[in-house]
């Protein structure tokens, strides 16, 4: 019988995984690009087949996603000993570089930086009092704030020190509607979705070419190292699209999210082999309609309380997303029993799967990966 499935408020982050660090001239990477590849081969075949699934068990590193994002060396070591640590780990998706440095990227391109509190991940300092203040206000590539500079020289530290042979995403890409809705006074901005919506289409549609634009300058310098569709999903060279948090679309309405939010998030995707949404919480009332996004390639979700308190319930998953050709990406903390229970519920014929799990002990895992399979042959 499964534990008891519960958020635990204790922790610092729910889904991170304890290691150690490892200095990349310690870091075997003749020995985890070999595995990646493997792990690749199964990526491809997933990928291109109409159902399927795939275990991918992920190493989230707290202190990366915290005070730690701001030195590239430490950043790097504490991703390196999660990319060690995983091939303990029976997966079909390898892990990957990351240069996180907080949700502002494209914030930064207004005139925003970072507010630092210890021990925390940065904050975006500042907004604006509305909409039409913002589509007023000056703009720069994101290339050129402090904030894109220190994540492009991020991944030119990574690449150096992996020498190009460690896979590595996208830093984490906010879409056009959170990276709006952080930067813009909140009762502003929902009164300005019903009322001023040109100055919404106009910074939406900026925004989304400022991303386009910074996301194309990473993909130049990271090159075939590259992994898709980046932060927060299971990722490979083998996948296509781009990742972007969307969680301020629970928030809204269908009439006023569809119509003029997600063409920008689509908008971007398109540039980037398509678009891959991301929530926290629970977005299950509009699983159809994501489902359905023209080009989508795959939607992340929590399915279980101790991953997210406001978890997806499981119910309709599986017919929303059955046949469309998009990927589930199904986070999962929780004993082996739960994750049974919760990969029962999420499969059918005709669905492509992927379930992100957070075992303890390699042997746990290799419990999961064995019933997953057996679940969805």
């Amino acid at each position: 019988m499964a534990k008891k499935d519960t958020f635990n408020t204790s922790l610092a982050d729910s889904q991170a995984t304890k290691v150690e660090p490892i200095a990349p001239e310690k870091f075997d990477r003749v020995r985890y690009a070999e595995y990646a590849a493997e792990l690749d081969a199964r990526s491809k075949a997933f990928w291109e087949a109409d159902q399927g699934v795939l275990v991918y068990r992920r190493m989230r590193v707290k202190e990366v996603f915290a005070e730690d994002c701001r030195e590239k060396q430490t950043s790097l070591a504490w991703q390196l000993g999660a990319l060690d640590a995983s091939m303990q780990f029976e997966a079909d998706v390898p892990n990957f570089l990351e240069p996180w440095y907080g949700l502002g990227t494209v914030a930064a391109a207004y005139g925003f930086g970072y507010r630092w509190e210890k021990g925390q991940a940065p904050a975006v300092g500042g907004k604006f009092m509305t909409t039409a203040d913002l589509v007023a206000a000056p703009f720069k590539p994101v290339a050129e704030t402090e904030i894109g500079r220190h994540t492009l020289e991020m991944v030119e530290y990574f690449l150096d020190k992996t020498k190009g042979e460690i896979p590595m995403s996208y830093c984490d890409v906010q879409s056009p509607l959170n990276t709006l809705s952080n930067i813009i006074d909140s009762n502003s901005f929902y009164l300005d979705l019903m009322l001023d919506p040109d100055s919404i289409l106009t910074a939406m549609d900026r925004t989304a070419n400022l991303l386009i634009d910074f996301t194309e300058a990473q993909r130049r310098l990271i090159g075939d190292a590259l992994v898709k569709p980046g932060h927060g999903f299971a990722s490979s060279r083998m996948f296509d699209g781009l990742g972007m948090s969307d969680d301020t679309v629970t928030m809204l309405s269908d009439d006023l999210s569809f119509p003029l939010c997600v063409p920008a998030m689509q908008q971007v995707g398109n540039r980037f082999g398509g678009t891959v949404f991301h929530s926290c919480g629970n977005w299950s009332q509009k699983k159809e309609q994501i489902a359905r996004i023209e080009g989508l390639r795959m939607a992340d979700g929590a399915f279980s309380l101790a991953t997210d308190p406001g978890a997806n319930p499981t119910e309709g998953f599986a017919d929303a997303f059955a046949g469309t050709g998009a990927v589930l990406n199904a986070r999962i903390v929780g004993d082996v029993e739960l994750v049974e229970e919760k990969g029962q519920q999420l499969w059918k014929p005709g669905m492509k799967l992927i379930v992100v799990t957070y075992a303890e002990t390699p042997e746990e895992q290799a419990e999961i990966y064995r019933k997953i399979h057996e679940i969805c042959r």
